[in-house]
């Protein structure tokens, strides 16, 4: 998983919105639990359980260990000088000595990286936080990885199909599901995030409530 975020309406209790418990085995520098594989952007992402990703080392930049880390956190600022950021799945802990925006990106100094090999030795690893140091999101919006899994059902109660995947087009989130046996001619569903369609997220009960609304499903 991901601290990337995601907008669902309509909002629901923020008791319903509470993040899992980190597992034991996963505290923050210690010898990593069990991990779970997640693909975000078509790539596997094998995340320690109880915690998050938050950048991909993608390569070095210049000579003194500096690292060009792709963002996978809506919260960029997080990266700071002093900040606590765990490396790949053995979760060793590093703290962050300076960091730029760059293209895009960001570079990282971090402690104990110091050369241009030492650098590109860590090259395609992950950067995790722990899930209780992940940013608190506004009303009405949930963590990717709460959406992805949630099973889809009309206002009956119906069974539609579940989450597998999320869009993110600018105007609002897509939601893609993987139809229920028989649902839009066993073709994908693309929901769009608005009002108008996702009328419930209920994170306790795994389900997403949906308004069926004219054009959304091939009947």
């Amino acid at each position: 998983m991901t601290e990337g975020s995601t907008p669902a309406t309509p909002p629901v209790p923020p008791q319903k919105r509470k993040r899992r418990r980190r597992q034991p085995g996963s505290q923050p520098g210690s010898q990593p639990g069990r991990t779970t594989q997640n693909i975000h952007r078509n790539r596997a992402i094998h995340v320690p359980d109880g915690h998050m990703a938050i950048g991909r080392i993608v390569g070095m930049h210049g000579l003194n260990g500096e690292l060009r880390v792709e963002l996978h956190t809506d919260f960029p600022e997080r990266f700071a000088p002093g900040e606590t950021v765990w490396l790949g799945e053995a979760l060793t802990a590093k703290t962050i000595q300076t960091a730029r925006e760059h293209k895009g990106m960001i570079l990282l100094a971090l402690d104990d990286v110091t050369s241009r090999d030492e650098a590109e030795a860590l090259r395609d690893e992950w950067l995790f936080i722990p899930e209780d140091a992940a940013m608190e999101l506004p009303e009405g919006e949930y963590w990717v990885h709460d959406i992805i899994g949630l099973a889809v059902v009309d206002e009956a109660g119906q069974p539609l199909g579940q989450v597998t995947d999320i869009l993110q087009t600018g105007a609002n989130d897509v939601y893609i599901i993987t139809p229920a046996a028989g649902v839009n001619r066993d073709k994908e569903l693309l929901i769009p995030a608005i009002a108008e369609v996702v009328q419930n997220v209920d994170l306790s009960s795994g389900t997403m409530t949906i308004r069926i609304v004219p054009g959304l499903i091939d009947e």
